[in-house]
């Protein structure tokens, strides 16, 4: 990385922090429908807790902006880590299904506001465009360590922890260790210097949601990150349907996924030093079309080889995008009020999780699997033609923001 020792340090510490609260919502997510499943609950009860975990963000996203503009990164994570603790708390106390759904709403909230809080906090940083470019690209790994730190510890903890697997005492285990696991992360964020909006960031409060869409650049861009979100989930819920179709076994389709995964965190770090000097509108253009490319040949795929590749590259070019859109998110967005932005994305994206595999689902027994990919390539390519057109777009002035 290009940056300063003080900066890096700082991204460290905001990276271990956001895999601390993250890792406590995914190990639930992971540990709660499994044990409800477990304990006689239906399918359709686990898939609504999985789908409360992102709930509580549609509907909180924009004032965790608000308050994280006002405050700082110190004030909202302690509200985040309160909300982490409690949220396990609940779940191991309660163990019922309701104490559950009220776990998945606080945990979940924890983890948006957490976000929000450290790409606020990172966006701040006055670097030059090859130095942001690699700060988000590192700071992006968080959110897929986290996926793999939570449901690992929850995994073992609910097969060992007690007498039996997926009994009382091992959930109360698996709860208490997650809870600690989002305290622990005061630690790492307890050192890094405040930069809070103050008053003059609450007087935007009003009517935010309406100025900040009245920028026509931030509506294509919000456009444009759901149309990431969707074909991302497109790949995750709709491949095992397919393998399913095809006869692929569960280990097959699991490592066709692995291999999504895997390409997605290499992506972030890598791509802005193999592309320095590349400008954000091109590279996003570049994989965007890429993306719709291979959405299109996936219903194609003879056998599971030509999946497996496709599932690779597809994750380099979608990996690639998340933190091109949130450098772009803070090239367009004013200082004071890129918290706020941060949340309508941060809402844009919830609400997808939310809402696309209810409809995934339905729509693949309407009009077949094959036609959701091809939908998803068609959404990649609005997608691109929206970041295109931002590249005509006259840049807002630069913002003075004091070095690390």
């Amino acid at each position: 990385m290009t940056h300063d020792t003080a900066t890096r340090g700082m991204l460290a510490r905001l990276i271990l922090g956001q895999v601390s609260v993250h890792a406590c919502m995914t190990g639930l997510r992971l540990a709660l429908p499994l044990y409800a499943l477990q304990h006689g609950h239906s399918a359709a009860e686990a898939g609504l807790l999985v789908a409360l975990f992102a709930a509580s963000n549609v509907l909180l996203a924009l004032p965790w902006g608000r308050l994280a503009d006002r405050y700082g990164l110190h004030r909202p994570w302690g509200l985040s880590v309160a909300m982490a603790v409690a949220g396990a708390s609940v779940a191991g106390v309660g163990a019922s299904y309701w104490a559950f759904g009220g776990a998945a709403l606080l945990v979940g909230g924890a983890m948006g506001l957490a976000q929000v809080a450290v790409h606020r906090r990172a966006g701040m940083v006055q670097l030059d465009a090859q130095a942001r470019r690699e700060l988000w690209g590192w700071l992006s790994l968080a959110p897929p360590a986290a996926n793999l730190l939570g449901p690992v510890l929850a995994g073992l903890l609910l097969d060992h922890a007690g007498a039996q697997a997926m009994d009382l005492p091992s959930l109360r285990w698996t709860c208490a260790a997650l809870g600690v696991l989002a305290l622990s992360s005061w630690f790492w964020v307890r050192d890094v210097a405040e930069k809070a909006g103050g008053a003059g960031a609450s007087a935007h409060a009003a009517g935010a949601k309406r100025e900040l869409l009245a920028d026509r650049r931030l509506r294509r861009l919000l456009i444009t990150a759901w149309a990431v979100a969707t074909c991302w989930d497109v790949h995750a819920f709709v491949v095992p349907m397919l393998g399913h179709e095809r006869g692929f076994s569960a280990s097959v389709i699991g490592i066709i996924l692995g291999a999504f995964a895997l390409s997605a965190a290499l992506a972030r770090p890598l791509l802005p030093r193999l592309t320095a000097g590349w400008h954000e509108h091109t590279l996003m253009c570049g994989c965007l079309l890429a993306t719709a490319a291979l959405l299109a040949a996936y219903p194609f795929a003879p056998n599971p080889w030509v999946a497996g590749g496709l599932s690779l590259v597809l994750g380099w070019t979608l990996g690639a995008l998340q933190p091109m859109v949130l450098s772009l998110l803070q090239q367009i967005t004013p200082a004071e009020r890129i918290g706020q932005a941060l949340g309508l994305r941060l809402m844009t994206v919830s609400a997808t999780s939310v809402c696309m595999p209810l409809l995934f689902g339905t729509s693949g027994v309407a009009i077949g699997i094959s036609a959701i990919f091809w939908g998803a390539g068609a959404i990649a390519l609005v997608g691109a033609r929206l970041v295109w057109s931002l590249a005509g777009e006259r840049p807002p002035p630069a913002r003075q923001a004091a070095p690390e």
